[in-house]
């Protein structure tokens, strides 16, 4: 039986990619870098996955991975690389302006409180997930917030894990269940960490070796399915 359930926060609880789409847009246009187009956003998602994949990894530190990101993409878009620094601390306040929920999450969450713990567990920045989750009220509706800029570690490190149950205390890990768009990150994470797994995969994405999923779900609204088994 599901006791605890740790949450992802971009593109699970919340629509990540409205939020950037909003931000950089927004950005561009208060920078001065001309037009934003769909292809360069779409370039711009591509490098900033690989940032983050090889921040998972351990190759990259945040610092590196926050600023890198913008230099590499507007040094590919002949835009001005000495504004990358300005425009990744502009854009970390930016994205917690756009709240957009993934199917119904508030309603969903604020419905299990009391029925079974809730945590969430993000690797996104202090700054930018405070604010949303200030925006949101999913914040309030939290037994805990678990940030690995603030853990010091990052998903999907078994540390970070660690970490967090040593916070929450005595819950059996078989009764736990991590639920998250990424495989790399939260799914992976999950693994290392010897808890349940339920992989948010609304685009019916491909899953990739070396993971093991639990449970596969296409809306939030299934996971009321998983906490009866």
């Amino acid at each position: 039986m599901i006791q605890a359930i740790l949450w992802d926060v971009d593109a699970t609880l919340l629509d990540f990619h409205a939020a950037e789409r909003t931000a950089i847009l927004k950005l561009f246009r208060q920078f001065h870098l001309g037009e934003c187009s769909d292809a360069m956003l779409q370039e711009y998602a591509k490098i900033n996955r690989g940032y983050w994949e090889r921040l998972e990894k351990g190759e990259l530190t945040r610092d590196q991975v926050l600023v890198g990101r913008f230099q590499e993409f507007f040094e590919k878009e002949g835009l001005d690389v000495s504004a990358a620094p300005a425009f990744n601390e502009a854009y970390q306040q930016a994205l917690g302006d756009t709240i957009v929920y993934c199917d119904d999450s508030y309603q969903i969450i604020d419905s299990l409180r009391g029925k079974v713990k809730q945590y969430v567990v993000s690797n996104g920045t202090i700054v930018a997930q405070e604010k949303k989750l200030r925006l949101s009220g999913l914040g309030a509706l939290m037994d805990g917030i678990f940030l690995s800029e603030e853990l010091g570690v990052e998903k999907p490190n078994k540390a970070f894990f660690d970490k967090i149950f040593e916070e929450i205390g005595d819950i059996d890990r078989d009764a736990m269940l991590i639920v998250g768009d990424s495989l790399t990150s939260d799914i992976r994470g999950g693994n290392n960490a010897g808890i349940r797994t339920c992989w948010y995969n609304p685009g019916h994405e491909v899953p990739i070796e070396g993971v093991h999923v639990d449970y596969e779900i296409a809306d939030l609204h299934e996971v009321y399915d998983l906490l009866k088994k």
